[in-house]
């Protein structure tokens, strides 16, 4: 299983780089929407979603995300009656679950269990499109903020991997993931500040160290909660992996539990700069 795991790493690890360095910002809105429908389809599966309701779901999270993104690359509107782009991704999210809600109730006509079919798609949507959305935000600035991104989150997953095996014997939350330890926590702190300092200095010019560490040290933190958040599910639903569409590594949510929350994280982080 790990060898499985290196060799599926060595492989997409520099595919990867080469598509989203290389390729206009469109070809990486591609993948995102990509991951955006397999993340939400794994979610819906995780908890048994009636599957008409998943695909709408799912066409429905995936299109909003995907016009909201278009949206954000086009020229401010030229009259000033039209909603300021802020407005229209709530907008559209009011718009996903009258449709959705509105698929429910006629699709079923026993209105018993409404809230646990329509629970998961709603959160799934809330939790994948959304929280994804803020890494188009930063791919418009240069593919470097993904690279720092993914990277940050990659190493604080690292060392929290290797401090909490060597180190760790305090559990951190056994309910909700039982091989996670406090000394692990503060691996993936560690992880996040030396990789932001080396990757942002290499990467993004100008920004200073201590800014860097600081960012390095919140990416970290909130990394760890992104972990935990995913488990928590995975445990509600029973399962444990949330798929098995990557050979050795489980699947897309497994991979992208952490950033998750914290590209949204660091994307705040860079607009308050």
């Amino acid at each position: 299983m790990h060898s499985r795991r290196l060799i599926v790493a060595a492989v997409a690890l520099p595919l990867l780089y080469l598509y989203i360095s290389r390729l206009s910002p469109l070809f990486f809105l591609i993948l995102l929407g990509l991951i955006v429908a397999l993340g939400q389809m794994e979610f819906h599966a995780m908890y048994r979603t009636r599957k008409t309701l998943s695909l709408l779901g799912t066409a429905g999270g995936t299109s909003v995300f995907l016009l909201y993104a278009y949206a954000a690359t086009l020229p401010p509107p030229q009259f000033t009656a039209a909603p300021p782009l802020a407005l229209l991704y709530p907008v559209l999210s009011i718009l996903f679950f009258m449709f959705i809600s509105s698929a429910r109730l006629f699709i079923v006509k026993n209105p018993e269990a409404a809230m646990k079919d329509l629970a998961p798609v709603v959160t799934g949507f809330l939790y994948i499109p959304t929280l994804l959305l803020p890494q188009w935000f930063l791919r418009l600035d240069g593919y470097a903020w993904i690279f720092f991104l993914y990277g940050c989150v990659w190493s604080s997953d690292s060392m929290a991997y290797y401090i909490g095996k060597g180190m760790g014997k305090t559990k951190l939350y056994k309910e909700v993931s039982p091989n996670k330890t406090v000394a692990g926590a503060f691996g993936s702190v560690i992880g996040g500040v030396l990789s932001a300092v080396i990757l942002g200095t290499l990467l993004l010019k100008g920004m200073a160290v201590p800014v860097l560490a600081a960012t390095g040290g919140a990416t970290g933190a909130i990394t760890i909660a992104g972990d935990l958040v995913e488990s928590m599910f995975k445990r509600d639903a029973g399962v444990k992996d949330s798929g098995s569409i990557i050979p050795g590594h489980g699947g897309i949510l497994d991979k992208i539990d952490g950033v998750l929350f914290a590209g949204p994280t660091l994307c705040m982080i860079k607009w308050l700069l």
